[in-house]
């Protein structure tokens, strides 16, 4: 025990090690879904669920016992969604109106999450968890009055308590109780007999659509209830075979009653409404659904990962010792807040001068993109707005009698706001000084740049955990030193910025680049693969991949028990892959190095001081090749070089 003038702390906990967990979880989910192929991933994006994917939030740095509870409640919500839910019968009841459609897709929720919770009292205490972090992060739990109560909540946790017996979480009791007395009066009744009908999706739907009657929010449904039926029963009759060969063709809404029930599994349509005004981290799964539609050409057309990349690794001859001592960090769980600060006050002071340089160029790209996007408009319609420029024609021919149908211009819709880009950056001990000061500074004014222009940016980082080898070297030698082990080393992964997290939060995070000790070897193929399947699991329709690095991939550790052009080797194998396979579009910078002999597209600079200028141009140059692709007309835009 301490006594007086003692000077002993106890000792921070160190980080938890949250691998086990993740996979526990993950588990969890496939069993409780049904689907063993369910791919699940643990990022700081918002969490959401499409077809066989489903993403949660990563657990913080220091896991307690709630953390653990909340991220087990958002995964069994996200499996008994997929188990219990068919979007085909969910679309085809659903009420007309804003009000209605969000009680009726809460209520829905509420249903699924309720099986779960009868069935296991652990699952029911996971989303209690859920539900009482979701309702103190968006301030629901301390409102009085009834217009800031969401009343599709209300509904959902009163039929959630009707259906479960289990009280409603204390966070949310506010919101319930506001609305208690309403909803009895107008539905308590309906609401009643919800239960009786929990395992039926179809008979609780319309029931649900009695509720909404009886509230005078929307019709009631019995009128359409023997046509509905009987489209039912004829789309119940098309043989299997056939419902595979519609779901290869993708087909769209009007045939989404003869989906498989996995195409039925997939996100909501975009025209259902969220289930609240949530915040993005806590969005329910109703909310999770849509995320991964909001960008999908056609409604219900969904955006998915790219399934060659499961064949692209299979087929690259490439081991790997252990994955075990690996880690993919975010920057700020590598320092404190106040070490971040003073890292990137380093920063800047190091490149005062360059930032003046580099905020030139990235203004002259901003000009260039957006003059692209004001030019993008189709001439010579029958319909749309009327165009200035046929203006005397439209007059002559009014004044003959007779109105001219090709006077009209409609502007064509930009593909920029559909866009995302990775820039992946060597953080390898090579880099240090000059060049990395010059990489984070070039990325951080990027990535504002774009995002000013609809464009969303990832930075990611790679370097390895130690020097010659780590705790994977140590685990070789203990087992007696097998031969050609492959990768040999610890790896770590950094995310300074992920795609949809905005500039201003992760602007200090890249000083993290400047600390001292953080840069050591580069393994850039497995680097490439990480940022490669980040940006496959994207809903963008255009994905565009930028690596930044001053030379070819370097392991000591790897590189004497293997043959001396094993991860060369491997790199070229994985760019390879991912220009003749995918629809990832790859360019690279070599920093004194020439890459062009690895990547297609790529260009090599030999001073970092001129790293900005090619970022530029480089990003500018694929923008302008996308905008003559796809107007036809490659003449017409003049392409500018950066002097």
């Amino acid at each position: 025990m301490p006594q007086p003038g003692d000077n002993i702390r106890k000792r921070a906990s160190k980080p938890v090690d949250t691998e086990p967990l993740k996979r526990a979880v993950t588990g969890c989910m496939r069993a409780i879904s049904g689907e063993p192929e369910l791919e699940v991933v643990f990022s700081n994006d918002r969490p959401a669920f499409a077809g066989k994917h489903a993403r949660l939030s990563d657990l913080p740095k220091r896991v307690t016992k709630n953390d653990v509870m909340i991220t087990r409640g958002m995964g069994d919500s996200i499996a008994l969604r997929s188990a219990c839910h068919d979007q085909a019968t969910h679309r085809a009841i659903a009420p007309e109106g804003d009000q209605a459609r969000a009680i009726y897709d809460a209520v829905e929720q509420a249903r699924c999450e309720s099986l779960g919770a009868r069935r296991m009292a652990g699952v029911g205490d996971n989303l209690a968890a859920m539900l009482e972090d979701r309702y103190t992060r968006n301030n629901l739990s301390a409102v009085t009055e009834r217009d800031q109560a969401p009343l599709e909540e209300a509904v959902a946790l009163i039929v959630r308590e009707k259906l479960t017996g289990r009280p409603t979480p204390e966070a949310a009791s506010a919101v319930a109780n506001l609305w208690r007395e309403w909803i009895d009066e107008k539905a308590g009744s309906e609401i009643d007999q919800l239960a009786n009908a929990l395992e039926d999706q179809d008979a609780f739907a319309r029931n649900v659509r009695h509720m909404l009657a009886a509230m005078e929010m929307a019709e009631d449904y019995e009128g359409d209830a023997s046509d509905e039926t009987d489209e039912n029963d004829s789309e119940d009759q098309e043989p299997p075979e056939q419902d595979e060969e519609q779901d290869e063709g993708g087909l769209d809404d009007q045939q989404s009653g003869e989906e498989s029930a996995e195409e039925d599994q997939a996100p909501a349509e975009s025209e259902e409404t969220e289930t609240g005004e949530m915040d993005a981290a806590d969005a329910t799964t109703d909310e999770m659904d849509d995320d991964f539609d909001l960008d999908a050409e056609e409604p219900g057309e969904v955006e998915r990962p790219d399934p060659q990349f499961h064949d692209i690794l299979s087929d690259i001859d490439y081991r790997i010792f252990t994955t075990e001592f690996d880690e993919t960090i975010g920057a700020e769980e590598l320092c404190d807040e106040a070490e971040l600060d003073r890292l990137r006050a380093y920063l800047d002071k190091q490149l005062a001068n360059l930032q003046g340089v580099v905020g030139r160029l990235a203004n002259r790209l901003q000009r260039r993109l957006m003059a692209q996007q004001n030019r993008s408009w189709d001439f010579d319609l029958e319909e749309g707005y009327l165009d200035p420029a046929r203006l005397p024609r439209v007059v002559v021919e009014e004044m003959k009698g007779s109105f001219g149908a090709l006077t009209f211009k409609r502007e064509r819709d930009t593909n920029f706001r559909d866009t995302v880009v990775t820039l992946l950056i060597d953080n390898s001990g090579s880099m240090r000084g000059r060049p990395i000061s010059v990489a984070a500074t070039c990325a951080d004014i990027l990535a504002r740049t774009l995002e000013r222009c609809g464009v969303k940016v990832e930075i990611l980082g790679f370097t390895t955990r130690a020097w010659k080898g780590g705790q994977a070297r140590e685990a070789w030698l203990k087992r007696g030193k097998p031969a050609e082990p492959g990768r040999l080393n610890d790896l770590r992964h950094i995310i300074y910025k992920s795609a949809d997290a905005p500039w201003r939060r992760s602007r200090r995070n890249l000083g993290l680049m400047m600390r001292e000790g953080l840069l050591k070897e580069n393994i850039d193929g497995e680097a490439l693969t990480w940022a490669y399947r980040r940006l496959a699991a994207r809903p963008e329709q255009r994905r565009i991949l930028m690596m930044i690095s001053d030379g070819a991939p370097v392991d000591d550790s790897t590189l004497s028990v293997n043959p001396g052009n094993y991860l060369e080797r491997h790199l070229r194998a994985v760019i390879e892959e991912i220009e003749t396979r995918s629809n990832i579009e790859l360019l690279a910078i070599g920093i004194g190095h020439d890459v062009t002999r690895y990547y297609r597209r790529a260009v090599t600079i030999v001073d970092a001081e001129e790293l900005a200028g090619a970022m530029t141009e480089q990003l500018a140059g694929l923008f302008e090749e996308e905008t003559r692709r796809r107007e036809g007309r490659g003449t017409g835009l003049r392409r500018r070089r950066a002097g």
